[in-house]
């Protein structure tokens, strides 16, 4: 019931919201932070009964309905794959929130009630162990997001929201349709009970593994399924853009995780090397594109696809310290690249600009502000010390060491990525904060606000945290990573 509770928690703010009136702006912002803290509350409560070798956790199982004259049930459940995602959810959406305290200023009501109807969705879709549940709350995500970016997003809000409903809805289809299979030739849609039934649908298994990965590719992004991002982080509002970096694009590398690994392990080991590739083309595409940047959001969005890659590289090096690097930098991403986001929002409140050639010195007028700001870009640039480090770490470990991958030169490639983007991430830095002052304009700006450090200063603790003592977090999550992989490398076996 924890997780029931979890999950729709949310709504009862969704609820409040739609009694207020359209004037209520102040009551309606607070309603929807309350909620927000108020369900990160719950997560850690549900944290402080996570077992981490206990499996699935919190499973509630009900009769819900009958699809194809198979049974479809209301089945969650949380272990050491979701329980960060949850987590990093619950923990980012209050940030969020509080940023767009000021910058959103029309249709307040509706702006906040979307916020909270996607709180719902992203946490439906990691506690989710039904793949037809699984399917309403990864389509219930879509919905709040095409508003939030087709109402209050930037000049091309339209063409960028449309995109990215064209390019998910395409993906989610062969995912749906492979859904149907696997229930009617199962006789269930419970991803355990599949798990343990392999054998029924193990003929069309390649089928089944890109059918589930279309739509987890597109989400992620892989390259070359990553042109719809840019345009989306680009127009939607710094919240949106905070949520969509550092929440929705955890989903495809969730996804790939809890299905395509637990569902098709032997096409997963056929499969590894060919999305290995794929990764690495994204790291040092993205990092290459971000280089070549002049609007620092646009630099941000498509680091967001080299550090994906860095995700998917560790998933499919298949391997305990690849898988566990790549959840662990699934974290790391949304916290930094979420900061980085928030960040960007607030020098462009101030100068309405997001052009390098606009800034310069910096670091002279708004110190605390370029502090903070050097801290998360260097996280994101994997410094030691700094989350990002850990999580790279670990997955070039794994990808140097991976049977499944077969050759040290897939971590030798990858780490060309790590250093490229020190070099686009510096030079970021260089023209933002250094230098004299370029643009007199900027000399009148205004340090940080306490409620622009409200949101910084828990990203910041976490950056500091992660990078300094990390074993909490494998301490949650290499149970499970342990348990995922004894059927991978079955599988790997079988094959070799």
């Amino acid at each position: 019931m924890e997780l029931v509770i979890l999950t729709f928690f949310p709504l009862v703010g969704v609820l409040i919201l739609v009694l207020l009136a359209p004037q209520q702006k102040n009551a309606m912002r607070y309603v929807a932070l309350i909620t927000s803290l108020l369900t990160f509350g719950l997560s850690l409560w549900v944290l402080s009964k996570f077992n981490p070798a206990g499996g699935i956790n919190m499973a509630i199982e009900l009769p819900w309905l009958r699809l194809a004259n198979v049974p479809v049930e209301f089945y969650l459940g949380i272990d050491g794959i979701s329980i960060l995602m949850v987590l990093l959810t619950t923990f980012l959406i209050p940030i969020a929130i509080l940023s767009s305290w000021n910058a959103i200023q029309e249709q307040v009501k509706g702006f906040l009630i979307f916020f909270l109807i996607l709180e719902t969705g992203m946490l439906g879709v990691f506690l989710a162990l039904d793949l037809v549940l699984f399917y309403v709350f990864w389509e219930l995500t879509l919905i709040p997001m095409y508003f939030l970016i087709g109402i209050w997003g930037g000049e091309r809000r339209i063409y960028a929201s449309i995109k990215f409903v064209l390019f998910t809805m395409s993906g989610s289809l062969l995912m749906l349709l492979a859904i149907l299979f696997l229930g009617i030739n199962a006789g269930s849609f419970s991803q355990p009970t599949l798990m343990a039934n392999r054998q029924l649908f193990a003929g069309a298994e390649m089928l089944l593994f890109i059918a589930f990965a279309a739509a987890f590719a597109i989400k992620v992004p892989i390259f070359p399924l990553h042109t719809w991002l840019p345009d989306a982080h680009v127009e939607a509002p710094t919240s949106g853009s905070i949520v969509l970096a550092a929440l929705m694009l955890k989903m495809g590398a969730y996804g790939f995780l809890r299905f395509n690994l637990a569902l098709f392990p032997e096409a997963s080991v056929r499969a590894a090397p060919v999305m290995a590739i794929l990764a690495i083309i994204g790291i040092l595409y993205g990092a290459s594109v971000a280089f070549m940047q002049k609007d620092v959001k646009k630099l941000v969005a498509y680091s967001s696809v080299a550090h994906l890659g860095f995700v998917m590289l560790g998933i499919f090096a298949l391997n305990q310290e690849g898988v566990a690097g790549g959840i662990l930098q699934m974290v790391n991403h949304g916290i930094s690249t979420g900061a980085l986001f928030l960040m960007v929002g607030m020098i462009y409140e101030r100068t309405h600009t997001r052009e390098f050639s606009k800034f310069g010195g910096l670091w002279k007028v708004i110190p605390v502000y370029s502090g903070l700001m050097i801290v998360v870009t260097l996280s994101s640039a994997g410094l030691p010390g700094l989350n990002g480090f850990v999580g790279e770490f670990s997955i070039l470990i794994g990808a140097f060491g991976s049977k499944v991958l077969g050759s040290p030169w897939f971590a030798g490639v990858a780490t060309t990525g790590v250093v490229l983007a020190a070099v686009y991430l510096l030079k970021m830095i260089e023209k933002m904060f250094l230098g004299p002052v370029t643009n007199e304009a900027n000399l009148s700006l205004k340090d940080l606000s306490a409620r622009e450090l409200a949101t910084i200063i828990p990203l910041v603790v976490v950056i500091f945290w992660i990078g300094i003592y990390p074993q909490p977090f494998f301490n949650l999550i290499n149970p499970a990573v342990e348990q995922l992989l004894q059927l991978v490398q079955s599988a790997a076996m079988v094959l070799h």
